[in-house]
C-alpha cells in the first residue's frame, strides 16, 4: 500500500470549516475568563488595609532576606529525585511491551538498572545524601 495514501484520498475533509466549532469555544471561553476577571474588578470589594497588604508566607511570619542562602542539599536531594523519577518513566515503554521485547529487552533493562544503581552507589558513598552536617 502507498504510505501518502491519505494524502491523495479525496474524500477527507481537511477544510479550515472543521475547525470552527474549536475555534468559537476558544473564543468564548477566552470572553468569560476577560468577562470575570473585569466584574470581580469592579463588584469586588476594596479594603486595603496594612494586614492585606502585607507579604503572605503560609501564616507563618516573615523574618530576615529572602535572599539569604541556603543548604545546597536541598537543591542536591531535588535534582536526584528528578534524576531517579525520569528513571522510572523509562520503565513503562518496557512494562508495556515486555513480550516482544523477550531476552534482549530484558538484558538492556537490567543494564539500565545497573547504571542507575552505581550512580546510586556513588550517590551514597560521596555522602550526598546525609544531612549531618
Amino acid at each position: 500500500m502507498n504510505p501518502f495514501f491519505y494524502l491523495l484520498d479525496t474524500n477527507i475533509s481537511g477544510t479550515s470549516a472543521d475547525y470552527a466549532p474549536i475555534g468559537i469555544q476558544l473564543i468564548f471561553a477566552a470572553g468569560f475568563v476577560a468577562t470575570m476577571m473585569i466584574a470581580t474588578h469592579f463588584i469586588g470589594p476594596k479594603r486595603k488595609t496594612a494586614d492585606k497588604l502585607e507579604n503572605f508566607a503560609s501564616g507563618i511570619e516573615s523574618h530576615g532576606n529572602a535572599r539569604q542562602p541556603f543548604a545546597i542539599k536541598y537543591f542536591l536531594v531535588a535534582i536526584l529525585f528528578v534524576l531517579f523519577d525520569v528513571e522510572v518513566i523509562f520503565f513503562y515503554p518496557y512494562a508495556v511491551n515486555f513480550k516482544g521485547l523477550g531476552w534482549n529487552g530484558f538484558i538492556e533493562v537490567l543494564l539500565f538498572v545497573a547504571f542507575f544503581l552505581i550512580g546510586f552507589i556513588y550517590i551514597i558513598k560521596k555522602g550526598a545524601l546525609k544531612w549531618e552536617d
